[in-house]
């Protein structure tokens, strides 16, 4: 059997083991290991060079980013930010039909720029907005979409984990990354916002009969000045970690300290962090950075088992000797995408495929700031289709009425997924909405 051959057996062998059930991470060792073992029929030869694979795979400064973010996006899950923003979005788009599903989505935007976490947008949006769309007559169904589909804004608007990580995988800078998310997040924004204003006026039924008396509601008679001050701390955090990185003054790795440190002091002035919360905060930060760094080393060395095979480049001659061009080649890679993000979570995506279609790509000269920006938003997509649809699970095990099933969930996010495929096909017609910014 030829190097190529175990190449392409080790590929169809990863969707194997994962149809079976086993942890991404385990499969990429497993068979990474085999492979090489194969190709050099040596099994001491094997481990060692997958043992240097993994000491390489995170031992730079750059991935000090990963649990700096999380923590970052952690500390503010629990700070109440989500609710104060929510509430300044509420005031603004009182009177306006549908204006608390936007509520929602400018609240998103906001509360994602200092997250970088999509689960954790679901997470605080579930509870906060949900129970209140619902008590003044809004459909469960069409709540409980708003919330899913806006949460994914966490994983586009900077900082962004999955455009950190694509950044870490292809040595592409996490500054422009950052910078290029932007406009594309905005745009998905206003997609949203459109999105909910004509299902309020064409579809009423769908959306509710909407009793917006809340007289009562001390929200909205908050002043400008209120508002302004509620969201003041949020603003200056944003401004922190994303200026400091447009401005040079920071590194990503180091604006990831200063955010955590500033999303620190942020919830200790607002009294939201006792001792059980910030042991929680630490856990669930060393959790997820636990499981994405795995994740990072298995790809490593995975993409060097695929190196040795020889794949890639074959791969990469194959593509140049059938004359697809640049368009029909991203086509066929982002249904892979799509189809992939219905039984994988985002990051496993990005990890197995990333490192097959990087050498492809670099090899037609591709922007990758552009391409990374193209890859994130068809991968999150992933995060609200059926059947894993992370986000999707997240919501509904955080809501408390038990009437609201998963199938709801996933119906009322279905017009989220068709606004995000319209913002995917205009960044791929359209690369300079995410470049417009990079210099």
């Amino acid at each position: 059997m030829t190097d190529i051959q175990i190449g392409i057996l080790s590929i169809a062998g990863i969707l194997i083991l994962i149809y079976a059930g086993m942890h991404v991470a385990i499969a990429l060792m497993l068979l990474s290991l085999l492979g090489v073992w194969l190709m050099k029929d040596n099994w001491i030869i094997a481990t060692k060079l997958l043992a240097l694979a993994a000491a390489d795979s995170i031992s730079g400064y750059i991935f000090g980013v990963v649990p700096l973010f999380v923590l970052m996006g952690m500390l503010i899950s629990v700070s109440g930010v989500g609710k104060d923003t929510f509430d300044v979005a509420n005031r603004l788009f009182k009177g306006i039909r549908g204006g608390l599903g936007i509520s929602t989505v400018a609240a998103n935007a906001v509360f994602a720029a200092v997250t970088g976490i999509s689960i954790a947008s679901a997470a605080v949006f579930t509870k906060v907005a949900v129970p209140e769309m619902i008590r003044l007559g809004h459909k469960p169904r069409f709540a409980v979409g708003v919330v899913t589909g806006s949460s994914v804004l966490g994983m586009l608007i900077p900082p962004s984990l999955l455009l950190i990580l694509f950044g870490v995988l292809t040595e592409t800078s996490i500054g422009d990354l950052f910078k290029a998310g932007i406009m594309p997040g905005l745009l998905l924004s206003a997609a949203y916002c459109t999105a909910i204003l004509v299902m309020a006026y064409r579809l009423p039924d769908y959306v509710g009969q909407i009793n917006d008396d809340r007289d009562g509601d001390p929200t909205l008679r908050m002043t400008i000045i209120q508002a302004i001050w509620k969201l003041t701390p949020i603003m200056l955090l944003v401004a922190l970690v994303l200026g400091g990185i447009y401005a040079g003054w920071f590194t990503p790795t180091e604006s990831g300290a200063v955010g955590a440190l500033g999303a620190l002091l942020l919830t200790l002035g607002k009294r939201q962090l006792t001792w059980a919360k910030l042991w929680q905060v630490l856990t669930e930060t060393g959790h997820v950075t636990v499981a994405i760094l795995f994740l990072l080393i298995a790809a490593n060395i995975y993409g060097r088992m695929l190196a040795l095979s020889g794949i890639t480049g074959f791969i990469a001659t194959w593509i140049g000797q059938s004359g697809l061009g640049l368009y029909a080649i991203l086509s066929i890679y982002l249904v892979i995408v799509l189809l992939m993000g219905t039984i994988l979570d985002s990051t496993s995506i990005m990890m197995i495929i990333v490192p097959l279609i990087y050498p492809i790509m670099l090899a037609m000269g591709v922007n990758f700031v552009w391409f990374g920006l193209v890859t994130v938003i068809a991968i999150e997509v992933g995060l609200i289709t059926p059947p894993l649809g992370i986000a999707a699970f997240v919501v509904k095990s955080t809501l408390d009425d038990q009437s609201i099933s998963l199938n709801d969930v996933f119906a009322g996010a279905f017009p989220y997924v068709l606004m995000m495929i319209i913002v995917l096909v205009l960044v791929v017609v359209f690369p300079g909405i995410s470049l417009v910014l990079v210099r």
